[in-house]
């Protein structure tokens, strides 16, 4: 059975940096897309950015952008995101995900950005 595993997360100040990973094990043949979401307390699920395999085309949420990076890599089913200038808001649990003939999402990994 196909596993996310997300590393990466935890507590930093307002505007430092994180960087989130995440490999799927084992390997996933034909990835379409990968991406990374996030889910306050409260809120929704909402996609943070993406990327197409191939293409390399990248997507990013108006309050990502400027701010964030994604990068993936399809052959070694690694997405990575760059986080800098956290501020508070970014808080949440982020969820990497990758899409291929089935949908396949991590665990979670908590981000927490304190004032």
């Amino acid at each position: 059975q196909v596993q996310l595993v997300e590393s990466g997360g935890g507590l930093v100040q307002a505007g430092g940096s994180l960087r989130l990973s995440c490999v799927a094990s084992p390997n996933i043949a034909s990835i379409n897309s990968m991406g990374w979401y996030r889910q306050a307390p409260g809120n929704q699920r909402e996609l943070v950015a993406s990327i197409t395999t191939g293409s390399k085309i990248k997507w990013y949420a108006n309050f990502a952008k400027g701010r964030f990076a994604i990068s993936g890599d399809d052959v070694r089913n690694t997405v990575t995101l760059q986080m800098d200038s956290l501020k508070v808001d970014d808080t949440a649990v982020y969820y990497c995900n990758m899409r291929g003939q089935k949908t396949y999402w991590g665990q979670g990994t908590q981000v927490t950005v304190s004032s």
